[in-house]
């Protein structure tokens, strides 16, 4: 299982590799719950991750809660993809169906595809689609994710309210999800203000990445904290003795 940590400054990648994270995920906060960062703090972190000596640390960028703008989204696609980042997130928030999503995830993959065949598409959905009256039930996203040719599928939460992912769904929901993305030939990632505590239950439904933020910030404040090495270091350790 892969600990996905989400700074969103240089110090707070520098404090998430020393406490062991495995993917260095850059976003930020301020613009949403895969909100983008500027691309030249993305290009410090990469350099940061190549220079960490170790083949096994990857980095991702958030390209944002996107709306179904598929000529927008392929354009920010190809920027984050020149910097050579491992993992492209992005959200699918605008699309109503499953038509809409297939086709603003294939421009992404495609634009993608075209600077870097390497890269990883993540296609995140909601797991609180139903209060932001938008989006895709996460199960729905799977099929066209796949269509479309991502490499990972993803649940996260849109509303950042102190409300967690397991508040909307349950452990029979997240393993449902997590087997039907495997069976769609992807991985799969869970995220949503989980905590410590949860990742007993999380490592139950068979999930091959859980994303933190607010659980490794000081004061677990995902906005004004500051990434603690100490509590990603906590929360690496408790992962390793789960999965061994």
């Amino acid at each position: 299982m892969k600990l996905l940590v989400s700074p969103r400054t240089v110090d707070g990648a520098r404090a998430a590799i020393q406490g062991g994270a495995d993917i260095i995920d850059c976003k930020n906060p301020d613009e949403g719950s895969l909100g983008a960062n500027f691309p030249w703090i993305i290009a410090e972190m990469k350099a940061m991750v190549d220079h960490a000596g170790t083949d096994k640390l990857e980095i991702s960028a958030t390209m944002g809660d996107m709306p179904f703008l598929p000529g927008t989204a392929s354009l920010a696609a190809t920027g984050i993809a020149s910097i050579g980042v491992d993992y492209i997130k992005i959200g699918v928030h605008g699309p109503r169906d499953q038509h809409q999503a297939r086709s603003l995830l294939a421009a992404v993959v495609k634009a993608t595809r075209d600077v870097n065949d390497d890269i990883k598409i993540v296609a995140a959905g909601y797991a609180d689609q139903s209060r932001i009256n938008t989006s895709l039930p996460p199960m729905m996203l799977i099929e066209p994710a796949s269509e479309a040719g991502c490499d990972v599928v993803m649940v996260d939460t849109s509303i950042k309210d102190g409300k967690s992912l397991l508040d909307f769904m349950t452990l029979e929901e997240m393993a449902a999800f997590c087997d039907a993305g495997v069976d769609g030939g992807m991985e799969v990632a869970l995220a949503g203000k989980v905590k410590i505590e949860h990742v007993p239950t999380l490592k139950r439904t068979g999930v091959g990445i859980i994303g933190v933020r607010s659980a490794v910030c000081t004061g677990h404040d995902r906005v004004a904290g500051t990434i603690d090495s100490t509590l990603v270091a906590k929360l690496k350790a408790m992962l390793s003795t789960i999965t061994d």
